[in-house]
């Protein structure tokens, strides 16, 4: 398979799929550029290399054409990035774009507009994916926020590049990051999962009951575990169709010697609000009309104690409602623990929307080995699926 490290790209044309769906505010600025800044290497190295860019790209979920989703918002702040002119052709697959994209001169770069304007993107249209690969001579796949979708910008071009495809340098050290935890990992080995629904991560916990030595719940499934053992939650969070495959959770943790460890105790609040008011109490003693959102303290102290005795550390989802101060804590002491852990030698990976946006909070990226930018196709990696933008390329 070629690499984009080996790869020459002078006098070569290289079609690139990025993930800039970034997001922006009311006045069509953008409010956060880690997924651009992301694709910048696999970018300099073409331009390096004496190559041309095109880059291809998703924004939002437009209905149709859509100004406030179109590209041409980014068209300054990339170029500012690049210190170069970006060039954008304003549709994708037009006249005009083949025109641009045959007309590009070694060092330039075109930006393709927003891929989802055409419905035939979502639905793989094969007819679609060709328009897109006429006049160019390498496609290179370096969007991992969508490689768990099969469009036609992700999967089905790669078709017409038999020979001349290979991932950008995200997507390499994304995949590297995962391999190394899922199947070399040093131990003690300790995943923490949180978030809302036991459902949701369900897939992702069985699988790593075959690897991991910790296995830490928390966030709002957490409740839906302690009611399956008989606790009481109050109003807290539940989902009473999945109270059995919390059951079996614990008996698979048993059997395969996993230490999973759910939190002690509960910090209560009897509204859904910043504002509300608040008391800790035993994680299954939770009152008849309070909630349980954030871990409390001596929950907080078993976490951190397990996390930084770990030489690898997967975290993905929240401890509470990390979105309000109030139940915040939980989440960023869990953060603070990972980064301490980090430093004295454990290889950490964290993704996940609300995960990474702790980190970035508590500005920590750098104090991690790896943060992931793709939450769904994260999970479904650590699922163990296969992904059909990464299976496209390898095969």
């Amino acid at each position: 398979m070629k690499t984009i490290e080996n790869y020459n790209f002078e006098g070569k044309k290289a079609l690139i799929r990025v993930d800039f769906n970034v997001p922006l505010n009311d006045k069509q600025e953008i409010t956060d550029d880690t997924r651009i800044k992301a694709a910048l290497p696999t970018i300099n190295k073409i331009l390096k290399d004496k190559g041309s860019v095109i880059l291809m790209s998703h924004l939002g979920r437009p209905k149709g054409v859509s100004p406030e989703f179109s590209l041409k918002n980014l068209v300054a702040h990339l170029s500012q990035l690049l210190g170069r002119e970006v060039k954008f052709a304003d549709d994708c697959i037009s006249e005009q774009a083949q025109t641009m994209k045959k007309e590009l001169k070694n060092g330039e770069i075109l930006l393709l507009e927003n891929l989802r304007f055409y419905s035939e993107e979502k639905k793989g249209d094969e007819a679609f994916a060709k328009k897109l690969a006429e006049n160019i001579d390498v496609y290179v796949n370096d969007a991992f926020g969508t490689a768990h979708r099969a469009h036609a910008s992700t999967t089905v071009v790669a078709k017409f590049f038999p020979e001349e495809k290979m991932f950008g340098f995200l997507i390499n050290n994304e995949l590297k990051s995962m391999d190394k935890v899922l199947r070399e990992p040093g131990h003690p080995f300790t995943a923490i999962i949180g978030g809302a629904k036991v459902s949701s991560k369900i897939n992702i916990i069985i699988n790593l009951l075959d690897k991991v030595d910790n296995l830490i719940i928390g966030g709002g499934m957490t409740y839906t575990f302690i009611k399956a053992q008989g606790g009481k939650i109050g109003n807290s969070l539940v989902e009473e169709d999945k109270l059995d495959t919390a059951l079996e959770v614990i008996k698979k943790a048993k059997e395969k010697n996993v230490n999973l460890i759910f939190p002690v105790d509960s910090l209560n609040a009897d509204k859904f609000a910043n504002d509300a008011k608040t008391e800790v109490t035993k994680i299954d003693e939770v009152g008849d009309d309070w909630l349980g959102l954030d871990i409390a303290k001596n929950s907080i102290k078993l976490f951190n104690d397990l996390i930084e005795k770990s030489k690898t550390i997967l975290w993905n989802g929240p401890m509470g409602v990390f979105e309000m101060e109030t139940f915040a804590k939980g989440t960023t002491q869990v953060a603070k623990a990972i980064a301490k852990a980090t430093e004295k030698g454990a290889f950490s990976l964290v993704g996940g929307g609300d995960s990474v946006a702790a980190i970035n909070k508590l500005n920590l990226a750098d104090k991690i080995s790896y943060v992931s930018t793709g939450g769904g196709a994260m999970l479904e990696y650590m699922e163990g699926k296969t992904l059909p933008g990464i299976k496209a390329i390898r095969e």
